[in-house]
């Protein structure tokens, strides 16, 4: 590894840090071993306790999409609070990157889109599932998933209405470059007025 690596010139040209990120995003998914979309979900409750939780980055446009079921720990903490973060850290590039902003919910038509795409059995576990309550007994939730299985062997699948798609639109986004001896280089976005402000910051 160099002692020294810094952002090319292609990358300090970037005015938007989406595409930025969609480029590293696309180099993340030839070179990372195992689950490139996997980010760190930063949220914290009405009173500003954090909590923090690996998700599924699932779709990028003006912001970045993942799902979940409104009635975990996490829906329920973004229904009291809807300022987020989350964080890129793939270890194979030596790269990292961290967005903070408002998170909200899709429409329900990308929501439906994206469910129906999932796999038959990914489809079922999200509707028995009552994520974040207490569960006495794996072997419990087992066997609700191989009831439900044979009792609607034939029938549609559709969505529940608490399994929804989130939106983080960020406000603030940090890229940062490992080099040896603390060398590393931060290259923050934040938006003003509508216009991203881009500047180094020390590592």
């Amino acid at each position: 590894m160099n002692t020294y690596q810094g952002f090319n010139k292609e990358e300090l040209n970037y005015s938007d840090p989406i595409e930025l990120f969609n480029s590293w995003f696309e180099e993340a998914k030839k070179l990372e071993i195992n689950d490139p979309n996997a980010m760190a979900l930063a949220t914290a409750n009405k009173e500003g306790l954090p909590n923090v939780r690996m998700v599924l980055l699932k779709g990028v446009d003006t912001g970045l999409v993942f799902y979940s079921n409104r009635n975990s720990q996490k829906g329920s903490e973004l229904d009291q609070n809807s300022n987020a973060a989350l964080c890129f850290h793939w270890k194979s590039i030596r790269k990292q990157v961290r967005f903070k902003g408002q998170v909200s919910i899709i429409n329900s038509a990308e929501s439906d889109s994206y469910f129906n795409s999932r796999p038959r059995g990914s489809r079922i576990g999200a509707i028995v599932s009552k994520q974040s309550s207490i569960l006495e007994s794996p072997k419990i939730f087992a066997e609700e998933y191989e009831k439900y299985s044979i009792e609607n062997e034939n029938i549609e699948l559709t969505r529940p209405d608490n399994w929804v798609g989130y939106r983080l639109i960020p406000s603030e986004v940090e890229f940062w470059l490992n080099s040896e001896f603390r060398l590393h280089q931060r290259l923050r976005f934040k938006l003003n007025s509508n216009v991203w402000i881009k500047n180094y910051l020390y590592p």
